[in-house]
């Protein structure tokens, strides 16, 4: 990160992608390092919990989605 610019861009990117401060502080001293290779395994175990979390909320929605289709199938009757 050359200067404040860039590196105020990706506080505010990582910010948006939903890491804590503790990420992001982890984040940017691994980049002080040098250790690219361990901000690159960070992000991508950032990127698995949401994920989880996604599916998580997907079967959230199917349960609902059952219910509502359910619920229908008994009003036609």
């Amino acid at each position: 990160m050359a200067d404040s610019r860039s590196r105020d861009a990706v506080i505010q990117n990582l910010r948006d992608a939903g890491c804590g401060c503790q990420c992001v502080e982890k984040f940017l001293s691994l980049g002080e390092e040098g250790k690219t290779g361990e901000q690159l395994k960070l992000l991508a175990s950032h990127r698995k919990e949401l994920l989880h979390r996604v599916h998580e909320e997907e079967k959230r929605i199917d349960c609902l989605d059952y219910l509502i289709y359910q619920m229908k199938k008994e009003d036609l009757k």
